[in-house]
């Protein structure tokens, strides 16, 4: 059983979420995570646009709709790690709305992070509010059946969870069991870990991937930086990893012409599972 593809529509920003739809639809995607760019699918903490658009779309294309990724780092608006009153407030009700949107259109999954402490605060008093924040989240989604995906964050991101470590000693203080790890491949290289790190670590815990190639970082397409995708794509296949493998390509030098990186991150893994198979027979 092969993982399972999926497009991001992060560096279509300059066209419209159908053009997001039809290119990858064109190229061969089944699956797609949608990112809740305010340009494509907005959401805020009162409102969000109209989900049968996003329904709509899926149908018509053929492409499910399997995660929802929130617009959630510094400086968007809504921080799991806030210490104001009114920001918290906000941001629990942007949450529900987002777990409430991944219900309704049928995704299994939302992605979250630990959000993030002022560097003029303490740090460890950030962490508590995130995790307990992190716990309203994760509780909310289990009555709705959704699952929750915590990422690490690059040190420029976030100096909160930026690591393996961080993130073990994360889950374990949120303690819910609704609650994942979503690898992503730029987090785990600007932290110098690999992918045996993380399944040697979390095993079944990691239910989703940002799988994106990078020098070491960059959110590139596959192919585009100086990871080994195909040693990347072995190890996953030898830890017996069957969920998605989410292309979060974001960098700007696609803005223009977005469609050429999945078409050339989708072929490079096609071409992987083509040799893996023939290799077998």
């Amino acid at each position: 059983m092969e993982m399972k593809i999926s497009a991001m529509n992060c560096h279509y920003r300059y066209f419209t979420l159908e053009s997001f739809f039809k290119y990858i639809s064109k190229i061969g995607f089944k699956y797609a995570e949608i990112w809740t760019s305010p340009q494509h699918f907005f959401v805020d903490y009162i409102q969000n646009d109209d989900i049968n658009v996003l329904k709509n779309l899926s149908e018509r294309y053929e492409v499910k709709i399997h995660c929802i990724c929130p617009e959630q780092t510094n400086p968007k608006p809504h921080n799991i790690a806030s210490r104001d009153k009114n920001i918290i407030d906000r941001t629990i009700k942007y949450y529900k709305r987002i777990i409430d949107i991944a219900e309704k259109i049928g995704a299994e999954k939302i992605v979250t992070t630990s959000g993030w402490g002022f560097l003029d605060e303490d740090k460890e008093e950030a962490l508590i509010r995130s995790v307990a924040m992190q716990k309203k989240i994760c509780d909310y989604a289990d009555k709705k059946n959704i699952k929750v995906c915590v990422e690490a964050l690059q040190p420029i991101e976030s100096n909160l969870v930026n690591n393996i470590e961080d993130l073990s000693c994360y889950l374990e203080k949120v303690n819910r069991d609704n609650l994942f790890i979503c690898l992503d491949f730029g987090a785990m290289a600007k932290a110098g870990e690999d992918i045996e790190d993380y399944f040697e670590k979390f095993k079944d815990k990691i239910y989703h991937i940002h799988f994106v190639d990078g020098k070491p970082t960059g959110h590139l397409a596959i192919g585009d930086g100086e990871r080994n995708y195909k040693v990347d794509l072995e190890k996953l296949q030898n830890y017996g990893y069957k969920n998605y493998l989410s292309l979060e390509i974001a960098s700007d030098k696609y803005y223009a012409c977005p469609f050429m990186a999945d078409k050339k991150s989708f072929e490079n893994i096609g071409g992987f599972y083509d040799s893996f198979n023939k290799g077998r027979s």
